[in-house]
């Protein structure tokens, strides 16, 4: 039961990760077009840099005031977070399971 468990968590992970992809890079378009100073602030290649990611779970782009930005940016976030939690709770549970 707690490695199946642990394979829900993991495809929890998935999911986040697939919402990740869409919203992800639409916010960095966004960020482009209408930011360059943010832009040059997340750096080159800012999808797979995980300053920029820490910079998004952390809300960032609240200073911004820009509401478009605010619509791309958080669905990015929740999905980020759902990830992560995805990833440790299967982990945890995958510990666990050796244990017992």
């Amino acid at each position: 039961m707690i490695l199946f468990l642990a394979l829900l968590f993991l495809a929890l992970a998935i999911a986040g990760a697939t919402a990740f992809v869409i919203f992800w890079p639409l916010m960095l378009v966004h960020v482009r077009d209408r930011h360059p100073d943010l832009q040059s602030d997340l750096g080159s290649n800012a999808f797979a840099r995980p300053s920029a990611w820490y910079w998004l779970l952390r809300g960032g782009y609240r200073a911004m005031g820009d509401r478009n930005l605010d619509g791309l940016a958080t669905p990015a976030r929740i999905s980020l977070w759902v990830i992560i939690s995805g990833l440790v709770g299967a982990g945890l549970l995958y510990l666990l399971s050796l244990v017992t």
